[in-house]
């Protein structure tokens, strides 16, 4: 179907959310590594997932075919978290809010080969282009400082980028026969052991430190993006275009780069308002093609 004013809304709002992902992943960081950033985030969704199954009575038991399809989707789901993690751990939390924006534009294009009827046409590509012109004017006024030291990380969350829109399309196609609890539960559960095992072997040499703003940013990455946006965001998928729904993934940028300000004192200019109208035109061109 086609996202109306309140799927919109919703979507809008888990965007919105998500622009405070990178900027909580940069503030855990701080004191916890990656791989074990990762797996304290979703420790703290799979328990708000399971909670959400139970209350509205899920089964969670997989048949031998689901259990070979949520292996796949969890395999990319280790390796965007980690690529995410570990590639705002070496860049600016603004750079990685933009670079990881990018995954729309693999959404759709992912979408437009394997899912039948949500196909790239001429107005969504002008509509999603306008609105990526807004995130690369944020984007060059950071090249603009030629700091170069950032691109290992840049392209960490760039990979990231395509691999999400990838795992956006495929939890698409499992969410059309496989309950989307079902799919957020066992896709957190698998990936849990794998990425505390890895952090255990790679991490071992890293200091832990914890206070306040850190456990909050975990929580934050746990409860609210892992547990809430993942919940509604997949429910969503589930009824809705995948590309369609992608493109409200332009406005976290704005957000994202609006918090790294606020809270990290990363720059801000007046590039972000301009950037800001054509992320805004971009989304109302894609949604009002019928």
């Amino acid at each position: 179907e086609h996202p109306g004013l309140k799927a919109g809304g919703l979507t809008l709002f888990t965007a919105i959310l998500w622009g405070g992902n990178s900027v909580s992943i940069k503030l855990g960081l701080s004191g916890v590594p990656p791989l074990a950033l990762a797996g304290l985030r979703f420790l703290l969704g799979g328990l708000a997932v399971l909670a959400w199954a139970k209350i509205i009575r899920i089964s969670l038991r997989l048949t031998p075919d689901e259990r070979s399809a949520i292996l796949k989707l969890v395999l990319i789901f280790i390796a965007q978290i980690y690529l995410l993690n570990a590639g705002t751990q070496w860049t600016l939390a603004s750079r990685s809010t933009v670079f990881i924006s990018i995954y729309p534009f693999f959404t759709a294009f992912f979408a437009h080969l394997f899912l039948p009827g949500d196909r790239l046409t001429r107005l969504k590509i002008s509509g999603m282009a306008l609105s990526f012109a807004g995130v690369v004017l944020i984007f060059g006024e950071s090249f603009a400082l030629n700091e170069l030291q950032h691109l290992p990380g840049d392209l960490m969350v760039l990979v990231s980028g395509l691999l999400l829109g990838g795992r956006q399309v495929y939890t698409k196609r499992l969410t059309q026969n496989i309950h989307p609890g079902k799919v957020l539960l066992w896709q957190a559960g698998l990936s849990l052991p794998v990425f505390f095992v890895l952090s255990g072997l790679l991490e071992a040499q890293n200091g832990y430190r914890v206070d306040l703003k850190i456990a909050g940013a975990i929580l934050y990455q746990g409860l609210v993006v892992a547990g809430f946006c993942f919940i509604l965001l997949t429910s969503l998928l589930r009824r809705y275009r995948a590309s369609k729904l992608a493109v409200f993934g332009f406005i976290t940028p704005i957000f994202g780069v609006f918090l790294s300000n606020v809270l990290l004192g990363e720059g801000i200019s007046a590039i972000l308002l301009i950037s800001l109208v054509f992320v805004a035109a971009g989304i109302t061109i894609v949604n009002v093609e019928s």
